[in-house]
């Protein structure tokens, strides 16, 4: 059954919700230099698992980057919020419009626009690299910098992705690993086994330790 509420009212409703939860999160940044070189060159890919989504898409909102979204019903409401956080959309997927989505990531990338993709998304499997945006990014020659987010306290939502939603005031780390490039004849099975642990690795830095994460949904 589709959902009878439009994309662009549904992002208005859930994004005033989402925006205000996520002023009240307390952000704390490691590996920033990672992000500051990348940004000095010209077009870069922020790779990113999709559960991280939410916090990620705050932190960086109103900077002009572009990200890859699905053309299914749920990917039309992630559009709808991202542009009103100030991100430009490039539509398509692994499974939809997927050829269209990638070329329009190679050109952005060779604009000089940073452009952020979640290689297990949109619906799976959780933490698989699938290798096209890995060859977009080998034939733009444009670097690849991993991000990662983890909350201190956070729901998880009881999806293929188990997205987290940070709690309110909780503390939020976003984390920026080595940037990496991907050859025009590398293999690309080999970089996504490089990507999926470039990915843990940001992820071993930031944990907390202590924390905790609720299943909700």
């Amino acid at each position: 059954m589709k959902w009878p509420v439009s994309p662009e009212t549904t992002a208005t409703v859930a994004g005033t919700v989402v925006s205000a939860l996520a002023r009240t999160w307390r952000t704390e940044v490691t590996g920033e230099e990672h992000y500051r070189s990348a940004r000095a060159t010209r077009g870069f890919l922020f790779l990113l698992w999709h559960e991280a989504l939410l916090p990620l898409l705050w932190h960086h909102r109103g900077q002009g980057v572009a990200i890859v979204v699905s053309e299914a019903q749920d990917g039309r409401y992630l559009a709808a919020y991202a542009e009103r956080l100030g991100y430009g959309c490039l539509s398509g997927s692994s499974t939809r419009g997927g050829a269209r989505a990638l070329l329009g990531a190679v050109r952005a990338l060779g604009a000089g626009t940073a452009v952020a993709f979640t290689p297990d998304g949109p619906r799976g499997p959780r933490r698989v690299v699938k290798v096209g945006i890995l060859a977009a990014a080998a034939r733009s020659g444009a670097w690849i910098v991993p991000i990662h987010a983890e909350a201190k306290s956070a729901w998880r939502l009881r999806s293929w992705d188990r997205l987290m939603v940070p709690k309110p005031f909780s503390r939020v780390r976003i984390g920026y690993g080595q940037p990496f490039r991907v050859g025009a004849d590398d293999d690309l099975a080999a970089a996504a086994h490089h990507a999926a642990g470039c990915l843990t690795t940001v992820e071993q830095e930031i944990a907390w330790r202590d924390g905790g994460a609720t299943d909700i949904g």
